[in-house]
């Protein structure tokens, strides 16, 4: 009987090694295969990623590969995360890079080279329901659950995807990765963007264009001047810290308008607060469409807890969720994704909150 053949997207982190032993442990032809993304420079350095995935690759005894997909990363992540934040809105690159780079470029160079599916490292669980659908599911570890992350995937890409650490913790992860006696094990997680490594965004995107950002007003709701700012890239909706003037009051970033180049800044937090929010560039996983109001929860960050809310269609494509409670900064350029119990519903972009 022909193995099933899985092309394993490794980061050189503890997750993806594991689940390519896994896979090795179910009987399944394994290849792994690192995404080269971006080059080693003073901008974006490089944590060898590569050589800690070949070294996984080679104490299970399975052949390794680099993809390189640098070009189209730079034309699709980067370069859209640049533009998002010229734009004054707060984007998720890991969105998009799941969106375009691993289920999208990495799968397709999987299926034109004779792979079955794709896996990767993510906590999150596939299941194919009683007509033939694909959903999403919550992972067992709901601690360390990346649906959020994935809520754009298609069918196509959810039936050549296969999630090996769907029903494991992270701690049990390192203990399979301490067996099998990996270099990585104890390897800490990653907390920031991969090309920005040192959370400092703002540096990142003047550094990489060669354009630093001009500095412009600090206005309060009514468009008074209240002082300068260093340049809207550098702040986002319901930032407090490090805003850099005093108004004898706690204040907090409320509205960007890149066009002026005016942060709009409050003393009341209650300025920060929607009980409706619009999402575009909707993606649903159980069905095609939305056709009438559903309830379910919604988060509108990675770490917010989502929320009782009812989304319903808009005539323009749009989503309209209201939630039964306001909501604190929904931010435009972020990601808003519903969940109905485990099942993950599907999810958008924030346009911006509505009042």
């Amino acid at each position: 009987m022909k193995r099933e053949k899985v092309l394993v997207g490794m980061s050189g982190g503890v997750d993806s090694s594991v689940a390519a032993a896994y896979l090795l442990e179910n009987g399944m032809d394994v290849t792994g295969c690192t995404l080269h993304l971006f080059d080693q420079n003073p901008l974006i350095p490089d944590f060898s990623a590569s050589e800690d995935a070949k070294a996984v690759c080679e104490k299970l005894g399975i052949n390794h590969t680099l993809l390189d997909l640098r070009e189209r990363f730079s034309q699709t992540v980067i370069n859209d995360f640049i533009k998002e934040y010229y734009l004054g809105r707060t984007p998720n690159p890991c969105i998009v890079c799941n969106k375009n780079i691993k289920f999208d470029e990495m799968l397709n160079f999987a299926l034109d080279n004779g792979f079955d599916k794709i896996a990767t490292g993510h906590y999150a669980l596939i299941e194919q329901n009683s007509e033939g659908r694909f959903l999403l599911k919550r992972a067992a570890d709901h601690s360390k659950d990346q649906t959020y992350v994935l809520y754009s995937l298609t069918q196509h890409q959810l039936a050549h995807t296969v999630f090996p650490l769907a029903q494991i913790t992270k701690d049990t992860a390192r203990c399979v990765a301490e067996r099998y006696g990996f270099s990585n094990a104890h390897k800490p997680d990653s907390q920031d963007i991969c090309f920005v490594p040192d959370g400092d965004y703002a540096s990142f995107i003047e550094n990489f264009t060669g354009k630093p950002y001009q500095k412009g007003n600090y206005i309060d709701e009514n468009g008074c001047v209240l002082g300068q700012h260093n340049g809207v890239i550098r702040y986002t909706i319901g930032q407090r810290k490090g805003l850099g003037i005093a108004l004898g009051k706690p204040a907090f970033v409320t509205q960007k308008d890149a066009d002026n180049n005016t942060v709009t800044l409050s003393t009341d937090e209650n300025a920060l607060f929607y009980s409706k929010v619009l999402v575009e560039n909707v993606n649903f996983i159980p069905f095609d469409t939305l056709e009438k109001t559903m309830n379910v929860k919604a988060k509108l960050r990675y770490r917010h807890t989502e929320q009782p809310a009812i989304i319903s269609p808009l005539d323009n494509g749009q989503i309209l969720i209201e939630f039964n409670s306001p909501q604190r900064a929904p931010s435009p350029g972020q990601a808003a994704v519903f969940y109905d119990g485990d099942i993950v519903v599907g999810g958008g972009t924030i346009l911006k909150g509505v009042k």
